[in-house]
């Protein structure tokens, strides 16, 4: 059987690149003859996946919440994914660190593209928190949820990852300290950061169980990424880029995007969510492992903004207003609607 010219061509291309690295072809092939054919199940892990959800009670609502927290950080691990890409200029990092490719500088298409998809990432999330806050019983969500006590949603070390990956350190130090840690180290900014003050017993001062647990674990891990991050974070690489491509409508439309979905949309659907699960007759409960939740979710208490240069003085006065405002009148909408029927 005679062999096509376009196969004799892929052919030898297998064989420079085995050959550049030290190895055999033929051996490559004979892996491939005796190979079987790739299932849909096999290559997404299918089983694997569906095995990871063990509720730690009987009640079936529980694993709607696990699941969805799964969902959540594989839609966050996409995110530091693209970051990762554009804090290297388009640089394919490997899970290893192996350097899969270069590019000397970032290209402004590229990266719109990528924050285009990030965003992307988070508005599916977002639009999909209703699985969340009408999906569970809340009598089932009240009961199951003391069995997680001290682990919380607030442990994501993903969505750390990605404000750190976002802005400067600066920019998401607590409000009450920022002022006087606008020149600091990344360190100290780091050690002063926002969320650790939603995981504080109030009476006491003191830090919460949740709170102890996550920075023993993960707190090295920050301090790394503050250091890799520094002059590598998307603010820093769209400050590196050329005037013109830093006024770009698009770069400025999705950086804007991007600061309102990472820091208003997703902390205000949780809060929504939080107020139907957690809300009382009389007072509000402590979210799970006694975060609170009532001074830590919404925007206009902590005022994190990732690019405040894009922003005018009202609106950043204002941060978080407009989503408020058009909740409240989807449910008065809805209240009407309903009475209309």
């Amino acid at each position: 059987m005679e062999i096509a010219d376009e196969t004799l061509k892929r052919i030898q291309i297998l064989k420079d690149k085995y050959a550049s690295i030290g190895q055999d072809l033929n051996s490559y092939l004979d892996g491939l003859i005796y190979a079987n054919p790739l299932a849909y199940w096999d290559y997404i892990e299918v089983d694997a996946l569906l095995s990871l959800q063990k509720p730690k009670t009987d009640f079936p609502d529980e694993k709607i919440f696990i699941v969805y927290h799964q969902i959540t950080e594989l839609y966050f691990y996409l995110a530091e994914h693209e970051l990762k890409q554009i804090a290297y200029n388009g640089k394919n990092i490997s899970d290893q660190g192996q350097d899969m490719g270069w590019n000397s500088e970032l290209k402004i298409d590229y990266l719109i593209d990528r924050l285009r998809r990030i965003n992307k990432y988070f508005e599916a999330l977002t639009k999909s928190f209703d699985v969340m806050r009408f999906g569970m019983e809340k009598e089932q969500f009240t009961k199951f949820r003391m069995s997680l006590l001290s682990a919380s949603g607030f442990q994501t070390a993903s969505y750390r990852r990605i404000e750190i990956a976002c802005t400067d350190l600066k920019y998401l130090v607590h409000e009450s300290k920022r002022k006087h840690l606008w020149t600091a180290e990344v360190h100290e900014q780091l050690d002063n950061i926002y969320w650790k003050q939603g995981a504080i017993v109030e009476d006491t001062g003191e830090k919460t169980l949740t709170l102890k647990h996550f920075e023993q674990k993960y707190m090295a891990d920050f301090h790394k990424l503050a250091d890799e991050f520094e002059t590598r974070n998307v603010w820093k690489k769209v400050q590196q880029l050329p005037e013109a491509d830093r006024k770009n409508p698009k770069l400025v439309k999705e950086l804007r995007e991007l600061d309102v979905n990472v820091n208003i949309n997703w902390p205000l659907v949780h809060y929504r969510t939080a107020v139907r699960y957690l809300a009382k007759d009389k007072g509000e409960s402590k979210g799970t492992g006694g975060t609170n939740w009532q001074n830590y979710l919404p925007p206009r208490f902590q005022r994190r903004i990732f690019y405040p240069e894009l922003w005018s003085q009202q609106e950043m006065d204002e941060w978080g207003k407009a989503w408020v405002e058009e909740v409240l009148a989807d449910s008065i909408r809805t209240e009407n609607l309903r009475e209309n029927i």
